[in-house]
């Protein structure tokens, strides 16, 4: 290593501590992806570390999600040098009252709590990484933090704001989790959240049934449909997670409503699926039933390039200097990677601390790949200065 390259080093180790205490304080503020409130309690504590540090932020309001936060460090090379990304997302899946529950603790190697890998050891590790160039310096290029509020339901406010701020720049590192082996994520794929609902006809189950229409029935052959959807030969997968409808046991059912999450690679024309999806929903199999979709997200997917292949190279030569080997991988998973890379940005995800167990009462973090993973990122940053994706 060179100077620079020790020194980055050398600060993320002295403040491994400090790193935990953060990751631990974030942790333990409730902010699923419906609670802006919480979302924008996490995105406070980290923009009063950035500025602490006189580094300037810029945050982005958004009415129904958390607002977004965006820091921009400046390099030491010309004005026209491009940044590197490094991407976050706030929001976790878990509901108000999870943080309390189990809060964050630590156990050996393994650190456990709500999002503590998915992806709040992420926002912690990218946002020492910048203040590791700010104290140190040596970053030629200039280097931005993004972190979003609402990744977990397909980012429907940041999308965006996302794009733009990946638009330009020299290659994005989207602090997803390390996968359980280590590897970082190359490719994945795309997906389709899809919010639906069916109307029926009320009617006394015993007194009336020929009176109603069943909405639970209709949705029962919609979801046949739908799942029928599924090819694994091209990588396509539908699954109705959660369902909720009907009044009462005696009661035709009047009213249901479910959630729909399809998968796609990027080969498979997600236009054509979208209109199949879309006909299913609103068909009508069962007279007097009438289905819609109410709210619907998409993940683009991240799409394996050359810009990608090189991007991870360098990343790479860089983990081989920290005596530690990674592979890149294809995961069914989608993220806001897919995103960054639609245009046209290098991209490189789950680059941020080893997990596991991710949406989960057991998700884990190895607490002990926290600075590695950094370094990596630093020395990446320092190394794309050199290199041409």
């Amino acid at each position: 290593m060179n100077d620079i390259e020790s020194a980055v080093c050398a600060w993320l180790d002295a403040n491994e501590a400090d790193m935990r205490a953060l990751l631990e304080e974030v942790v333990n503020i409730d902010s699923g992806s419906g609670n802006k409130a919480g979302v924008d309690r996490v995105s406070a504590v980290l923009r009063a570390k950035l500025e602490q540090a006189g580094i300037s932020v810029q945050m982005h309001a958004l009415t129904d999600h958390g607002d977004c936060l965006q820091a921009d460090l400046p390099g030491t090379g010309g004005a026209s040098d491009a940044p590197v990304l490094l991407l976050g997302h706030m929001d976790t899946v878990f509901p108000d009252g999870t943080a309390a529950q189990r809060p964050f603790k630590i156990d050996g190697n393994m650190a456990y709590g709500p999002g503590v890998a998915d992806m709040k050891a992420g926002l912690v590790m990218n946002l020492f990484v910048v203040l590791a160039f700010k104290e140190v310096g040596g970053n030629t290029l200039p280097v931005r933090l993004f972190f979003s509020g609402d990744e977990e339901i397909a980012s429907p406010s940041s999308r965006g704001l996302i794009m733009e701020a990946a638009r330009g720049v020299s290659a994005v590192l989207n602090a997803e989790p390390g996968r359980p082996s280590g590897n970082v994520v190359t490719g994945r794929k795309g997906a389709f959240f899809i919010d639906f609902e069916v109307d029926g006809v009320a009617a006394h189950a015993g007194v009336n049934h020929a009176q109603g229409a069943s909405a639970i029935e209709a949705m029962a052959r919609k979801i046949t449909a739908l799942h029928a959807l599924t090819d694994y030969d091209q990588g396509v997968t539908a699954n109705v997670g959660t369902v909720h409808g009907g009044v009462s046991v005696n009661t035709v059912a009047p009213y249901v409503k479910a959630q729909l999450d399809v998968r796609f690679p990027s080969q498979v024309d997600h236009d054509s699926l979208h209109e199949q999806i879309q006909k299913i929903i609103e068909s009508v199999e069962l007279a007097c039933t009438c289905g819609r979709i109410k709210r619907e997200g998409i993940f683009l997917p991240l799409i394996e390039n050359e810009a990608g292949a090189a991007l991870l190279a360098v990343y790479r030569g860089q983990t081989s200097k920290l005596d530690f080997d990674v592979q890149g991988e294809f995961t069914g998973g989608s993220a806001d990677s897919g995103l960054t890379s639609a245009v046209g940005a290098p991209t490189l995800c789950a680059t941020g601390p080893v997990g596991g167990n991710a949406h989960t009462e057991q998700e884990y973090c190895r607490i002990d790949t926290l600075v590695p993973r950094a370094k990596a990122v630093a020395l990446t940053i320092l190394d794309l200065a050199r290199s041409t994706l």
